[in-house]
């Protein structure tokens, strides 16, 4: 699989699949698209709206470049907020290519470098606290063969987008997150188009459309009431 690494809008890097003609993420800011759309829409918001949680389970479709986890073992720490994270990735990275990310350097938080490179160095299927506030496992799976050993409050669904991965955006795959989250649970995603909120509809979700982050109008919030 030929991949390298890519520099975004704001100064993050990204990958770039050639053979599939995709990017981890958007080509105008890696960082800020991971912020706005699952921190500040999705973590955030549910430690607002549900105070009473005191740990968080959160699961990523999606372990990519470990973006998303690295922003979430850094938000758990800032806020001791026990977070106990799951995701899962059938691809993952090279060695050297995650040596290579600039995130840790990006964030002025150059000390967590060891932390960020155990998160794609450490054992499969093996749940290990990575901080005092964050525990993390990751499964070699497909979201299809994925099977839940616990409930979810918030879900990061960072597939590629429906015309790359449309198996990964049906009713079915919905409702199979649908039913490993607990009420109140929240999913956020940066697609919001009408036939992906159709899916989630049909799987049981609440859905709205919501501001995107920079250079995107829109993403979604889907919420198991």
């Amino acid at each position: 699989m030929k991949r390298e690494i890519i520099i975004t809008r704001d100064g993050s890097h990204s990958i770039s699949n050639a053979e599939m003609g995709v990017t981890y993420h958007s080509h105008h800011g890696a960082l800020q698209e991971s912020v706005h759309v699952f921190i500040e829409s999705g973590l955030r918001f549910i430690t607002k709206n549900h105070s009473q949680v005191v740990a968080l389970s959160v699961f990523e479709m999606g372990f990519g470049t470990g973006l998303n986890a690295l922003l979430t073992l850094i938000e758990a720490e800032n806020k001791r907020q026990p977070i106990c994270y799951e995701t899962v990735e059938l691809f993952p990275l090279e060695a050297a290519t995650i040596a290579a990310l600039n995130y840790c350097e990006l964030l002025l938080r150059p000390g967590l470098e060891p932390v960020f490179r155990q998160l794609h160095s450490c054992a499969w299927d093996t749940l290990i606290k990575m901080t005092p506030f964050f525990s993390f496992k990751k499964r070699q799976t497909s979201l299809v063969n994925f099977s839940a050993t616990q409930s979810f409050n918030l879900v990061y669904f960072d597939a590629f987008a429906p015309d790359i991965q449309p198996d990964l955006w049906t009713a079915a795959i919905f409702r199979k997150l649908y039913d490993c989250m607990e009420p109140g649970a929240v999913l956020t995603t940066y697609c919001s188009k009408s036939i992906v909120r159709k899916a989630m509809g049909e799987a049981g979700f609440t859905v709205e459309k919501i501001p995107g982050p920079p250079h995107k109008r829109e993403m979604v919030r889907a919420v198991k009431r």
